[in-house]
């Protein structure tokens, strides 16, 4: 696939997401509108979408996203995956004729692993396994996604324009979100292009990871293989790594990956200062260094936040039972004209919105 490298902008990158705590699914144009009002916040060299809840009728399968740079990728990669899943159901990505230029071979399939593979693998494990295999040494094969009852929609382009070309007006979600892409230092390309997507994680971020090497080496201890040339990769694994594996809580996660400064633990309250020591002792290689907002989609929620200084904006608001977060007021606006509450979450202090309990995090 070609990689454009697009011009540095420290401003740039947009992202916006929107979840119904009471799982009621919305279309896609409403979550198009609102990335497609921060339009000069992307150059064209990256856009995308992941969505939850689209594949009730396969919703105990592994959904596999996938693009071949070619058919002879996708031959190999099939070979592959029926080799190691029993697919259910495959067929192409549907897609429209739009102004985004040579697409890959976008397929999707839903599989089960094989028993016989699984040896003494949980699935999650196996599949992430098998994702990181596709990715690194199945040429011109990339994995966009691979949750259950969720994908990612990716391209070259502007945002709007990847949601007309996916038809996401089609789908229905419990949760969207959204990413307009302004590279800075890492290529524009298909594979580049956010959301990141892991199991059921997924990621948009606007800013830069200076930390990349760190977290990546510290990730591949763990078996992780960062292959798709940008620095946001690391933090969707990191979310699979700390919640998943290590079984944090959301919140002690985040306070990982954007802590307190030294002198601030220095000031809590005794036991609040140990637990802070101890996350930063121990997870002291998961500590995100740089300027970013991140909006991280996952089963049954949404999560927002702010590096710890806050040099990325990010803005959050409800309506009812609508949590809605995004770079600008602006892109909720265009969505809700009127919320009932929003607000400029807090440096370093995640928003956490979960399906059936509301908003339990405002930051």
């Amino acid at each position: 696939m070609q990689k454009i490298t697009g011009g540095k902008d420290i401003s740039g990158c947009a992202v916006s997401g929107i979840l119904n705590t009471n799982g009621k699914k919305i279309d896609g144009r409403y979550i198009i509108r609102s990335i497609a009002n921060m339009h000069d916040r992307s150059n064209g060299l990256g856009g995308g979408f992941a969505a939850y809840g689209i594949y009730p009728s396969y919703k105990e399968y592994y959904a596999f996203h996938l693009m071949f740079d070619d058919s002879y990728a996708r031959e190999r990669c099939e070979e592959f995956l029926d080799k190691n899943f029993l697919i259910e159901r495959e067929g192409d990505i549907p897609t429209r004729k739009t102004v985004i230029q040579n697409p890959p071979i976008l397929r999707r399939y839903f599989v089960e692993p094989r028993e016989e593979k699984l040896d003494k693998s949980s699935e999650d494990d196996f599949v992430i396994r098998e994702v990181m295999k596709i990715n690194s040494d199945i040429e011109g094969s990339y994995v966009l996604s691979s949750g259950k009852n969720m994908a990612a929609f990716k391209a070259v382009g502007f945002p709007e324009d990847v949601g007309n070309f996916y038809r996401l007006e089609e789908y229905k979600a419990e949760t969207w979100i959204a990413h307009g892409r302004f590279p800075t230092n890492t290529p524009g390309w298909w594979g580049g292009a956010h959301p990141f997507a892991l199991l059921d994680y997924s990621i948009v971020h606007n800013g830069e990871i200076s930390s990349y090497g760190i977290n990546k080496r510290y990730l591949e201890m763990f078996g992780y293989r960062c292959t798709l040339l940008t620095d946001t990769e690391v933090m969707a694994y990191l979310f699979d790594l700390l919640v998943r594996r290590h079984k944090l809580p959301m919140k002690i996660a985040c306070k990982a990956f954007a802590p307190p400064f030294w002198d601030e633990i220095d000031r809590m309250p005794e036991k609040e200062k140990k637990v802070m020591k101890t996350i930063r002792t121990v997870y002291g290689s998961c500590l995100v260094n740089g300027p970013f907002s991140i909006i991280l989609g996952f089963k049954n929620g949404m999560l927002a936040l702010n590096d710890r200084i806050k040099l990325r904006p990010l803005i959050a608001a409800t309506k009812k039972d609508f949590l809605m977060v995004s770079s600008e007021e602006a892109g909720i606006r265009e969505i809700c004209k009127e919320p009932d509450k929003i607000w400029s979450p807090k440096a370093g202090e995640p928003v956490i919105g979960l399906i059936g309990k509301g908003v339990v995090e405002e930051g």
